[in-house]
């Protein structure tokens, strides 16, 4: 295991816990912005969406297949006015398997689940559907930046 943030294993961590199984706690539910991937990558007022981005996002978009580039993913468009974002299906990955390129799309938030503190929420887009779901924090997911 190589998670910057777990001590060899998923149920040993050393930031961003809330249950006492799992090691010491500080029950931060949301990455402070020196650990976010966007913030670290694009810098400025850039940072991950935290899930409840995310459920706005998918709540008043409308979602379909859609290819863009030569890449197949998926394609939300606004219901209040019609501007649209695309994301590749650019799958998921473990150790140093990738599974789902091509017609899966995996998108990781900032925020984490306050139930199993060894995941964070994600949506996940599939065929012509996408839903809110958690993965263990070591997975490598997409991430797409937002900005204030």
């Amino acid at each position: 295991m190589s998670y910057r943030w777990c001590n060899g294993s998923n149920t040993i961590l050393t930031k961003y816990n809330n249950n006492s199984d799992f090691g010491a706690e500080d029950n931060k539910l949301t990455l402070d912005l020196e650990d976010d991937a966007a913030r670290a990558n694009w810098g400025g007022s850039w940072r991950m969406p935290t899930i409840v981005d995310w459920v706005e996002l998918i709540r008043y978009c409308k979602l379909e297949e859609a290819i863009l580039n030569d890449v197949f993913g998926f394609k939300l468009t606004s219901l209040k006015n019609s501007n649209s974002i695309f994301f590749p299906a650019a799958g998921r990955r473990y150790d140093t398997l990738l599974r789902g390129a091509g017609y899966v799309g995996c998108y990781w938030s900032s925020s984490l689940n306050e139930d199993g503190p060894d995941d964070a929420w994600l949506v996940y887009f599939r065929y012509r559907d996408v839903s809110k779901n958690d993965s263990y924090r070591c997975y490598g997911l997409s991430i797409r930046p937002v900005t204030e």
